[in-house]
Formats: structure tokens, sequence, C-alpha cells
């Protein structure tokens, strides 16, 4: 079957979004993602229909849905059960895009490293010069960083030059944290936390009672806080600390706990087994595993 790249173009994105959303999807969302047009994309979609490759559902929440013919038309298998690789523009994600193959056009040249990112979605959201993140991917979770140079409408695909390219450690976050976790007592003091971030060489611990329950926590900045703030240092820990505690499960995976970081804008975590603190990460360990 020969489409036309219009065509191409709006089969590719209606299962893009379809898979995102899990309903029909209206023509008006398709035109807003390609810019083109909703009556254009009402036209084509009679005719992708006339061929099999989309089903119409009635109704106001009504739209259309890819047939699994256009899976095939596309020479796109088990989509479904495929994994996400997203991609981001400027740091910001492209929810109506996902990667669907990257091929290293140049790796052993010492001074040039290309790919080839082949998309599920349309290139027009996409411009020359335009600085990209792709992944993590699914089995190495690897991350790529490049400017766009190229791009082919046809074959739904962007040239880039590749800037930056890491593979995120799998393990979990239980190989990396710090433990046995050094804690602070509701009772403890400012002066005593200072004394015990000096002696233990850390810049944060938190506030546990004596059933191992966690309260809050307390960083060198709490305590550099409290002090400009006038507090006394013989002032319980409990009215510098920061009771909105970020955790993680023990079995998380590092990736997931960077990207954590990232969105919470923090600077350590408490990990829990059973519900209970065992230990903790912070920036500089995550650093550190990449310094290895």
């Amino acid at each position: 079957m020969d489409l036309s790249l219009i065509q191409k173009e709006i089969l590719i994105t209606l299962i893009t979004l379809y898979h995102q959303h899990s309903r029909a999807i209206k023509g008006e969302e398709i035109a807003e993602v390609l810019k083109r047009n909703p009556g254009t994309v009402r036209n084509q979609m009679q005719s992708l229909k006339a061929l099999g490759l989309v089903d119409g559902v009635p109704g106001p929440k009504g739209g259309y849905n890819p047939s699994t013919q256009a899976y095939a038309e596309l020479n796109i298998e088990a989509y479904d059960r495929a994994y996400m690789v997203p991609i981001s523009r400027g740091g910001v994600e492209v929810e109506s895009v996902n990667v669907s193959e990257i091929d290293f056009t140049t790796l052993c040249h010492p001074d040039i490293c290309h790919a080839l990112i082949k998309l599920l979605g349309s290139v027009k959201m996409f411009d020359i010069g335009d600085e990209i993140t792709v992944g993590p991917t699914p089995v190495n979770k690897m991350l790529i960083k490049g400017e766009i140079f190229g791009k082919d409408e046809v074959k739904s695909s962007l040239l880039i030059s590749i800037s930056e390219m890491i593979s995120l450690p799998k393990k979990s976050i239980r190989h990396y944290m710090s433990s046995p976790l050094i804690s602070l007592a509701p009772t403890d003091t400012l002066k005593d936390a200072a004394s015990i971030f000096a002696r233990r060489h850390i810049h944060g611990a938190p506030v546990m009672d004596g059933d191992d329950n966690l309260l809050g926590i307390v960083t060198l900045s709490d305590l550099a806080k409290g002090i400009d703030q006038g507090l006394d240092p013989s002032t319980p820990v409990t009215s510098t600390m920061t009771s909105d505690v970020v955790e993680a499960d023990a079995e998380t995976k590092l990736y997931d706990v960077i990207k954590r970081f990232k969105e919470r804008e923090i600077g350590r975590l408490i990990v829990v087994e059973d519900g209970k603190p065992i230990g903790i990460i912070t920036q500089t360990d995550i650093i550190g595993v990449f310094l290895i």
C-alpha cells in the first residue's frame, strides 16, 4: 500500500496518541500535533478508514483508533508491549512523540559522533539546531544528548550530533546508600546536630524516635538558617527540621532516584525497607557512582 507523506504522518501520530491516552483520538488532536488544518486531517481520515487502517468510534467521546493493519503497514510490531522511549527538547518532554530506533552512523571517528533517531510521531515538532535528549532506553538505560542537524519527514527521523551519552546504573539504591543510618533524636539540640555532622563528616541526618519512626530531616543548611534566625544552640532540632521527607524503597533503581532528585529539587532522600529507614542516599553518593 503506497501511502502519502501526510497519511503516514497522521497514522503515526494517531498510533502514538492512542497508546499514550488509551482512548479514541479526535482529528482535532492530531491536527494540533501536526500543525495542520483539522479539515485536512478529517478528509485524510476518511481515506485511511476506507483503506482499513483506522476505525471510527462514534459519539461525543469518539474519534479514531488505529487498526491492526495500520501497524503492519507501518512495520510497527507489538507496539502495545513496547517500552515508551521519551524524547525531550530543551529539557521538556515532547509528549506526542516517542523514539522507536537509534542508529549510530559514526562511532569510531575521534571528533564526530552522529546518530539517526527514528520516531513514532511527527518530526515537524523539531527544528534544526534543537537540543534534544533521548531516553532512558529500556535495556541499558542509555541517555543521549545532542543537536539536530538534519531531519527526514518521509522516514520520520532526525539526524543528531551527539554531545553526551551515558548509561545509567541499573542496580537498586540499596547498593549505593550510606548505611547504617546516622540519625538524630527529637531531643537532640542544634549544637548536638552540628557536632555529629562535623564528627561524622555528613551534611544531613533524619530525626527518628525510639521506635525508628521517621519524624523529619535536618541538614547543615537548616542549622545555619536556625542560627541566623537567632535560635539558641540548645534549641531542639525539631524546630528546624523538615517534616516532609522524601523516601524511596531500597529496591528502587538508581536512575529513578536521579529523576526524583531533579523533580523534587532535593539533595538527599531516606532509603526504607518494610516502611523502616535503613539508609540515606545523597547527590554526592550519586556523583561518586559515575566517577568510579
